[in-house]
């Protein structure tokens, strides 16, 4: 098993550094939900298929290699509330060796 460290800036402005497991298949937004960095229900809404934007991040390391953005996930950020230039949904963010790093921290919840 191989864990990557990443850090994570909940909405409240804490700083949380965590290890992430690569193994497992996981998301960045399924982290933030099994370590509860966000409420219960504010986050990982659509369950992961880039339909809400719940899980909308800023990406503070932009040296840190991720994928391009997909057609979806660049449908929904166009149609999302407080979206920045490194606005990503942290549903397509996989866990990888690659990400080791990263820091991102959550966009505001939207009403």
């Amino acid at each position: 098993m191989e864990d990557v460290k990443i850090s994570i800036i909940d909405r409240e402005g804490h700083t949380h550094s965590i290890d992430a497991p690569t193994d497992m298949g996981m998301n960045l937004m399924e982290v933030v939900r099994s370590y509860e960095l966000a409420p219960e229900g504010t986050i990982g809404v659509c369950g992961g298929m880039a339909m809400c934007a719940s899980c909308q991040c800023y990406v503070i390391t932009p040296e840190i290699p991720l994928p391009e953005k997909s057609d979806d996930e660049e449908a929904m950020l166009s149609d999302a509330l407080n979206v920045k230039e490194n606005s990503r949904l942290g549903c397509q963010i996989q866990m990888t060796p690659e990400i080791e790093g990263l820091i991102v921290e959550l966009a505001p919840e939207e009403f």
